[in-house]
């Protein structure tokens, strides 16, 4: 694909995502968050143990089954057939999201259950293949999307908010967390048994004239329409049931999250379908390019740049600053929350351009990266553990795997490197630096509280004398 083309592939597909992207942010707030929030309090109202369960382990399944960022990420591992990948990381977000529901019921910390599944996926990593090492850290990652985000997050808050105590805020964050590190434990375990294959795995496109671009999203927005179409299915249709069981809601609420939902249809198709036709190709070739043309240090440099700004599009990003936002009345911003987010990014991008140049395991990263993150859950608040653990699996969205992957690959291949062991790995990096980043929010946060408290304290002594010479002036 020529250099020219490829520009103007990007340009297009960039008009068309910011069109998507708001459209995906008007409707989820009338359709999503709602749905989620009503089913959850319904299911906690029903006090029936076993239908929690199952529910919640079927919704995290079928959400996953039809993720856009998953169906990409499995056709881009040759050797291993999409549907064994598909099939167990939807089975581990299943087991994930039931284990996350049973501990807001039963109030279990959420720093008990993160460092025993971590401590788990260290141990099995030390026993899966050197090259599925990668790619099992990065189903995780792409599993968070823009459609299991929202919907899980206001899951957790509807079922959370029917407790009413004062941890249920808490409680209402880390459900997003918990499955991004249940599919990374399945897939290592998958690897014990598959490797992958050697080969290009990604297909740029024959675009010699604007026209060849419009027929390039002319035959293929199709397979985004359905795919769409089959990941929100689930979710109307557990709503629909529910309606008629439970709910009961009016049908001017009815029609809101209708309308709410068509908007959300059509943004997820226009950001999806340009962020795969788009960036895809052009993050390949850039990365190509920038191993080809420049030195390893502007190659790292362009890495953080490009990490930096990209976060900045990600719809799930908008979601979650303006639930933390209203969560913590305001304790956290959504401005320097998105500026904690775009700064971790880089750092992550940074590291694993600099992992293409040198081939460096992606294990001396992950493991102090994540040891220093469950650290910090010992000295912040629980409430900020929460968020910081749901912001790495919110950031690492649909732009991450259709653009800052391709352009590790484009990068890996054209310096001769392993892409599976060198270039696959970036978007858990991208997970998980911002887990770091509001950690460290959340521990100024805590000191700055300590120093408040520590300056509101009066001495026992001065009010005493206070009171004496008050005494002595009534007695005068």
């Amino acid at each position: 694909m020529p250099l020219w083309s490829g520009i103007v592939l990007f340009l297009v597909s960039a008009l068309l995502m910011i069109l998507g992207i708001t459209l995906f942010n008007l409707g989820v707030d009338i359709s999503l968050i709602p749905i989620g929030e009503h089913v959850g309090a319904s299911l906690v109202k029903s006090r029936n143990l076993l239908l929690i369960v199952s529910i919640a382990f079927i919704i995290g399944v079928f959400i996953t089954v039809a993720e856009p960022d998953l169906i990409i990420l499995a056709g881009q591992i040759r050797g291993v057939p999409d549907s064994i990948i598909i099939g167990v990381v939807s089975i581990g977000v299943g087991l994930a999201l039931t284990a996350a529901f049973l501990r807001i019921l039963f109030q279990v910390p959420l720093s008990y259950l993160l460092i025993g599944c971590y401590l788990l996926a260290y141990i099995l990593s030390g026993f899966t293949g050197y090259e599925f090492l990668s790619i099992a850290w990065e189903s995780g990652a792409v599993t968070t999307g823009p459609i299991l985000v929202p919907f899980v997050m206001a899951f957790g808050l509807g079922l959370a908010s029917i407790r009413g105590d004062k941890t249920s805020e808490e409680d209402s964050f880390g459900l997003v967390a918990l499955t991004l590190i249940g599919p990374i434990i399945a897939v290592l375990i998958l690897g014990l048994f598959f490797n992958p294959s050697s080969g290009s795995v990604v297909d740029l496109p024959e675009l010699d004239s604007f026209s060849d671009i419009i027929s390039l999203y002319r035959f293929n927005m199709a397979q985004y329409f359905a795919q769409i179409a089959l990941a929100l299915f689930p979710i109307l249709f557990l709503f629909a049931i529910f309606q008629l069981w439970k709910l009961h809601l009016k049908t001017k609420t009815l029609l809101k999250i209708g309308v709410g939902t068509i908007y959300t249809y059509l943004g997820l198709v226009l950001f999806l379908g340009s962020a795969n036709l788009g960036f895809m190709p052009a993050g390949y070739l850039l990365g190509g390019i920038l191993m080809k043309n420049t030195s390893p240090l502007a190659l790292i440099l362009v890495g953080l740049a490009i990490g930096y700004l990209v976060v900045a599009a990600e719809p799930a990003v908008f979601v979650l600053k303006r639930q933390v936002e209203e969560v913590t009345e305001g304790v956290i911003s959504g401005r320097a929350m998105g500026i904690g987010l775009s700064v971790g990014v880089a750092i992550s991008v940074g590291l694993a351009m600099l992992r293409v140049v040198t081939g460096l395991s992606l294990l001396y990263f992950i493991i102090p990266g994540y040891l220093i993150a469950l650290l910090l859950t010992f000295f912040i608040r629980p409430l900020f553990t929460s968020i910081a653990f749901d912001s790495g699996a919110v950031a690492s969205g649909p732009l991450a795997a259709t653009f800052m992957l391709p352009l590790a690959i484009g990068a890996s291949e054209a310096g001769g490197g392993n892409i599976y062991s060198d270039a696959f790995g970036i978007v858990a990096l991208v997970a998980m630096t911002p887990v770091i980043t509001l950690s460290l929010f959340g521990l100024v946060h805590a000191i700055k509280s300590r120093i408040a408290e520590r300056e509101a304290v009066i001495p026992a002594e001065d009010t005493i004398i206070d009171l004496d010479d008050a005494s002595e002036q009534d007695s005068v």
